[in-house]
């Protein structure tokens, strides 16, 4: 310990770890306490003046108020973080800390605190591991001389040199507390919390404690991380133990709210999206639900389906990896053992062209290209359904949401991944290894050869400016975006509309606008809303004909042909997404929103316009999009109305006759009068069920259970159907006319012949069987 009494700028130590060089320099001020501390480590310059922490030029501020437990700066190399009363600088290349305590003009103390391994070199003050500069402390002398005689225990023969140390500082600080007290404790701090002077140097040298704000206390050795309602068991050692402000005794700081409160753990709120929640308040999105519970969420599982996203070259998975696809190439996105999705780009920008999906059990093709929709080569006008299947029509942009199905974990693959809630076998191939980045893994699923021809930076300086200039409302923390950023992170969105935007093809408006529109769409999803962002940020849609544009319209129960009966997109997952569409009390009809009362009537033999008339035979009104017909068709024989306008049957197999037919592959309805469900009309017109059906046999009907024999068969009638048997039939030869033949099989041939022959021969057999012939002579 020595005194050095300079203003002028010091170097405090020197020094190279592992080739890492550490430089520290202090200044001291004319008021006694240093104003200057400059931190070097591995060419990354920390100054510590007026208060401020000055990192490469970015200035955090830090108070001597300010004790919440947090990390205002987390670099590469190093962390700066509030330490008890302190502020602490540790470094992550060197095993060294540097820990200061700011008080108003300047720092009191400063310590740089090392380990045995790190060698000193060039070192200008060196106390063996553990660095210290004491500041000028003054204090009178006759309390200076009563504290060291409570010191006695602790620094024995060292006591003069002390006091001496301490008159030396006297000179000129007299009236400075920071520099008086400061010195005092650390000496104190030498001693120890055992010795005589821990509990009494304060009395005795008449230095008040630190004031502590709101309802923290000060000790003289706390935690030196206080315990919160963000981290309420925050990990320490005990030489983390510091002079510090701290809670009572069992509670915590609710560091969520101003004012320094400290509340028992129970009564801890909950902040979610910079709100805050009491215990046992609820949030909820459309795929989760929580409850706020003593400063934590207890959350529900996520009980929306994964969905596989594709956006431009931006694909997240199933279970959440993203990454870019690196070539302008066709992929399969994803395929399982009954169906398969592929993609193809465009071949001037990395946008969608094309997608297929084909359906191998049905043996269905669908194609998605800009605005349309085909199957196989037929263009689908505004809806298709094909047995469990249906298709809605898309926007001019193509982008892609899959959501996975049910029961089909782990057994699919491609760009989407597997849908295993297990993000590291995500990058399997179609070799079934699993690569680690992203660019073999997408190559593996391009169909046939694949240029990596994507950028993954700007390739035109004005596009790029442009990009970062209206790209940068994603991240805006009071912009239009602003309400989502607790639910959705910007960044990964912005880096991706930065790069679709400044490498467009094409309107870089319009660009600009489906990137943002991606971030609106995943905020939507969890049920986010953000006003009328378009308008905002210019990207306003313009509808056909007179529909309007909606940021949540639905398709279910929108059309004209939803008012003839149940509309098939109510069955599917319809979630709200923005698009035209007609407004409340109209619908469409082919193409324009119309009221109700101008629709047509959709059936399944076509479409009817509204009014009167004659369908099925029957007297029939369309009005409001619904057919209305007259109920009676006069059945009899308990035979009831079929009308295939209002529901479909196959009336071609409704008869006897009709079940050993063979089965068409088209339904074939036409109304009439036809026998109940389950029942069958038999020859005699009568409606009796299947078991009980006729059959017919040379024109003569037979009852179920009747038998006929033919052919050396014996047949019985069943289900409308007969049933044959079998049985031992002797074979006939016979000869007629003039050559005419007939063989024990029934062969007819003709042979005019003038010899003699042989008709029928038996041959020697080890065992001779028995036969039966008759063979009549014709002459």
């Amino acid at each position: 310990a020595f005194y050095v009494h300079s203003n002028c700028p010091f170097i405090f130590t020197r020094f190279t770890h592992n080739r890492v060089k550490c430089d520290v320099t202090v200044r001291r001020g004319d008021n006694g306490l240093l104003v200057q501390v400059e931190i070097i480590i591995n060419k990354v310059r920390t100054v510590l003046q007026n208060g401020s922490i000055l990192v490469e030029k970015k200035r955090f501020a830090t108070k001597s108020t300010s004790f919440l437990v947090s990390l205002p700066y987390d670099h590469t190399y190093q962390h700066i973080f509030h330490y008890g009363l302190y502020t602490r600088l540790r470094s992550s290349l060197l095993p060294l800390s540097v820990t200061w305590h700011d008080v108003p003009g300047g720092i009191d103390s400063l310590r740089v605190r090392g380990t045995s391994s790190c060698k000193h070199t060039n070192a200008y003050i060196v106390i063996h591991n553990f660095l210290k500069l004491l500041s000028d402390l003054v204090l009178r002398l006759i309390w200076s001389r009563k504290f060291f005689s409570y010191t006695l225990d602790c620094l024995q023969a060292r006591t003069p040199f002390y006091m001496q140390l301490c008159e030396e500082n006297i000179y000129g600080y007299e009236l400075n507390e920071h520099i008086v007290c400061a010195f005092f404790k650390e000496i104190v701090l030498q001693c120890g919390n055992n010795s005589y002077a821990w509990n009494i140097w304060r009395y005795v040298t008449r230095c008040a404690e630190p004031t502590c704000p709101g309802d923290l206390v000060y000790v003289e050795q706390g935690a030196a991380f206080i315990p919160s309602c963000s981290n309420p068991n925050p990990r320490f050692s005990n030489q983390d133990m510091t002079s510090s402000c701290v809670c009572p005794k069992g509670e915590v700081l609710n560091d969520h709210l101003d004012g320094f409160q400290c509340v028992v753990e129970s009564s801890c709120p909950c902040v979610f999206a910079g709100r805050s929640y009491l215990t046992g308040d609820i949030r909820s999105t459309k795929c989760q639900s929580c409850v706020c519970d003593g400063g934590r969420w207890l959350c529900s599982e996520n009980f929306c389906p994964p969905r596989c996203l594709i956006e431009g070259q931006f694909v997240t998975t199933f279970d959440g990896k993203q990454y870019a696809v690196p070539g302008k190439c066709a992929y399969v996105a994803l395929q399982d053992l009954d169906w398969t999705i592929k993609i193809e780009f465009s071949e001037k920008e990395a946008s969608l062209k094309a997608v297929t999906l084909q359906l191998y059990q049905v043996q269905e093709t669908f194609t998605f290209e800009h605005n349309m929709v085909k199957t196989g080569d037929e263009e689908i006008t505004e809806l298709h359904q094909s047995g469990k299947k249906q298709k809605k029509s898309v926007s001019p942009e193509i982008q892609i949401y899959i959501t996975s199905p049910k029961n089909h974990t782990g057994i699919m693959s491609g760009l989407c991944g597997n849908s295993n809630n297990d993000t590291t076998d995500d990058f399997t191939t179609s070799s079934g290894i699993i690569e680690n980045s992203a660019q073999p893994f997408a190559l593996s699923w391009s169909l046939g050869s694949c240029a990596v021809n994507i950028p993954n930076s700007c390739i035109n300086t004005d596009n790029e400016i442009f990009a970062d200039d209206k790209c940068s409302v994603l991240n805006n923390p009071a912009g239009i975006f602003a309400k989502c950023h607790g639910h959705i992170p910007p960044e990964q969105y912005h880096t991706a509309c930065v790069q679709r935007t400044c490498n467009c093809g094409g309107n870089l408006q319009q660009c600009l606008c489906v990137s943002l529109g991606s971030y609106a769409k995943a905020c939507r999803s969890l049920g986010v809303e953000l006003g009328d962002w378009r308008k905002s940020t210019n990207c306003t849609l313009k509808c056909q004909k007179n529909q309007e544009f909606f940021y949540d319209i639905r398709a279910c129960n929108r059309t004209c042909r939803s008012l003839s009966g149940r509309d098939p997109r109510c069955g599917l997952e319809d979630a709200p997404v923005e698009g035209c569409g007609c407004p409340e009390g109209t619908h469409l009809n082919q193409g324009t929103c119309t009221p109700k009362s101008e629709c047509s009537c959709h059936h399944h033999g076509g479409t009817t316009p509204p009014g009167p008339v004659v369908m099925d035979g029957r007297q029939c009104l369309c009005e409001d999009g619904q057919l209305h017909c007259s109920k009676d068709c006069g059945c009899r024989n308990g035979k009831v109305c079929v009308h295939c306008s209002e529901y479909l049957v196959n009336t071609a197999q409704k008869t006897c006759d009709s079940l050993s037919k063979p089965l068409g592959t088209n339904t074939t309805c036409e109304s009439g009068c036809y026998c109940p469900h389950d029942q069958y009309e038999d020859h005699h017109g009568n409606c009796v069920s299947r078991d009980n059906c006729t059959c017919v046999y040379s024109g003569q009907v037979f009852s179920a259970g009747q038998h006929v024999k033919t052919n050396c068969k014996t047949c019985f009638c069943g289900s409308g159907q007969w049933h044959c048997k079998d049985e031992p039939c002797p074979g006939t030869c016979q000869v007629y006319g003039n050559g005419h033949y007939q063989t024990f099989d029934s062969k007819w041939y003709r042979f005019d012949g003038h010899c003699q022959y042989t008709l029928v021969e038996v041959r020697s057999l080890p065992i001779m069987p028995r036969f039966f012939w008759n063979c009549r002579l014709s002459s």
